[in-house]
């Protein structure tokens, strides 16, 4: 009797905090963000999430994953199923990763695609990584990356946006960052979004991935989700480049 008691107060309480977040959640879209680590995409996204005041009941960033791409995408999978079996779902999943050198990219981008129901779940992969995006902000750069003997495709991106940090007098620049959005400035913001959109149709006309990013669609799609009449979802990918 008192384990059954127990059993139906836990339920009762699950129910009850689910109400108060339906109560506390606004008429727009419900998102999950996962990310490859609990670091810089992590963080930023946090502070775009602040920056245009997205309430905390709509939007969850989760970095809790390995790094590898399929990762990002099974726990985003496992965490949307977890979710509709409430009455608070998620309407768009967001799986942000790096190719950099990680053998799982295109099965990770295979994987999202086929998910269902269709315009729920994106892929947004930069190549070589997340940097790329962050390095968009100081210039319109579609050079190619290629690993040398010494350094990977992300140490290459991640110097070079070291380097743009230095020469604009910023702080150096750090995975481990909390406040990247904001020193990067909203100026800076609409130049990347502008290099981001040039530099993936120079990858399509080029026939190749190296380098793009797609970040630059998420954050129209953030910044529009509380007006009804935005079409930011609309234009967002639903294929990605794989070469």
């Amino acid at each position: 009797m008192g384990t059954d008691n127990l059993h139906h107060k836990r339920k009762a309480k699950l129910a009850n905090a689910l109400q108060r977040q339906n109560a506390n959640r606004k008429p727009y879209d419900k998102v999950l963000i996962v990310c490859e680590d609990e670091k810089s995409a992590v963080y930023y996204f946090e502070e775009v999430k602040d920056y245009y005041e997205i309430n905390i009941a709509n939007i969850e960033i989760d970095g809790s994953c390995d790094s590898a791409p399929i990762s990002v995408v099974e726990h985003a999978i496992k965490r949307y199923k977890s979710e509709a079996k409430t009455d608070n779902g998620f309407d768009r999943v967001f799986c942000v990763f790096d190719k950099d050198t990680h053998d799982s990219y295109g099965k990770a981008i295979a994987l999202c695609a086929k998910q269902k129901p269709k315009g729920v779940f994106y892929s947004i992969p930069s190549v070589p990584c997340f940097e790329y995006w962050l390095l968009l902000h100081f210039k319109n750069s579609t050079r190619p990356y290629h690993a040398t003997s010494k350094k990977s495709v992300g140490d290459i991106a991640f110097d070079e946006l070291q380097s743009e940090f230095s020469k604009n007098h910023l702080s150096e620049y750090s995975k481990a960052s909390r406040d990247i959005f904001r020193t990067l400035g909203i100026e800076r913001l609409n130049d990347a979004k502008r290099h981001a959109e040039r530099a993936l149709q120079e990858a399509e006309k080029n026939q190749t991935d190296n380098p793009v990013t797609y970040v630059h669609e998420l954050i129209a799609y953030l910044q529009g989700i509380k007006d009804p009449k935005s079409d930011a979802a609309k234009k967002l990918s639903s294929s990605i480049l794989i070469f």
